[in-house]
């Protein structure tokens, strides 16, 4: 498991997608999988999720995308220990348990995405999870921001035990956090 997060416009999906084409090409007959989590909810996000399509669509290795905005781990079975596959975006997942799902109990948000990250795991080769730094070292005052930053927070620190490798981006830079540099 490889987790990869940063700011808003870092570089954190560029990133993952290049990183897992060079482990696809390393490790021969890997097929690359794309979990989009991303909805179309305004005309920003559908320019953004269009950019990312174009650009997988575009690249030397072909990707499958899987649009899966929640649940995700009803589509674990569809993969094997052949494939690698990236989640985009984790801060997404939990948006979308929180508003679109419109849970509201902290605990079962945290419980439903550990639960979609341990399925696919289990289920893969490398597992990239790509995720949000949204605020980072900046307590907020409202409840439903500090209900949100709990949450990822908790979410963040689940997966980072449990990842090989975790990286921060910082303006296009990545910075190894644990494991090796891949």
């Amino acid at each position: 498991m490889i987790f990869i997060t940063g700011g808003v416009r870092s570089g954190k999906s560029s990133y993952a997608e290049a990183l897992a084409e060079r482990l696809s090409e390393h490790h021969k007959q890997r097929k690359l999988h794309y979990i989009a989590c991303g909805v179309a909810s305004d005309p920003e996000m559908h320019v953004r999720i269009k950019k990312h399509q174009k650009k997988r669509a575009n690249a030397t290795l072909e990707w499958e995308t899987w649009e899966q905005p929640y649940n995700l781990y009803k589509i674990a079975d569809e993969f094997s220990n052949k494939d690698i596959l990236v989640l985009d975006c984790l801060t997404t997942l939990v948006n979308n348990y929180l508003f679109q799902l419109q849970m509201t109990d902290e605990n079962e948000v945290i419980s439903h995405v550990l639960q979609d990250i341990d399925h696919l795991s289990v289920m893969c080769g490398p597992f990239i999870i790509v995720s949000n730094e949204v605020f980072q070292g900046m307590p907020h005052s409202d409840s439903l921001t500090l209900k949100y930053q709990k949450i990822l927070g908790t979410i963040h620190q689940h997966i980072v035990k449990k990842a090989d490798h975790a990286y921060l981006i910082e303006s296009d830079i990545p910075i190894c956090k644990k494991g090796a540099i891949l």
